[in-house]
């Protein structure tokens, strides 16, 4: 007893693997975007601690060498704080140049008013 349409059979298996293979790539694709954005965001929290301590470590050997107490300590860790946040913002701003795509190719850049 053989089967009535071996071909359709195989047009419907072959339809049946392609459907699986896209289903398993979007699936990585997914995954892949997971482990970027926490990359991303391990970068941030690196930029942060190293203008803090780079900031500290300049302050505290300052405050060292010229006897001055805490003062160039406290004003370096502030500095050094707030260059890592410009440094974060500025990665912000990168990654989301590079994830936004304009709504339309002849549109304007201005709010969704019109303005």
């Amino acid at each position: 007893m053989s089967d009535p349409d071996p071909k359709r059979q195989l047009q419907d298996l072959d339809a049946k693997l392609t459907a699986l293979k896209a289903a398993k790539r979007t699936d990585k694709a997914h995954q892949e975007e997971h482990y970027s954005q926490a990359q991303v965001a391990w970068r941030m929290v690196t930029e942060m601690v190293a203008g803090l301590g780079v900031g500290f470590g300049i302050g505290y050997g300052l405050d060292v060498l010229l006897g001055t107490a805490p003062f160039l300590m406290v004003l370096f860790t502030l500095l050094g704080t707030a260059a890592g946040i410009n440094v974060m913002l500025r990665t912000a701003k990168e990654l989301q140049g590079k994830t936004q795509t304009p709504p339309d190719a002849g549109g304007h850049e201005g709010n969704k008013d019109g303005d």
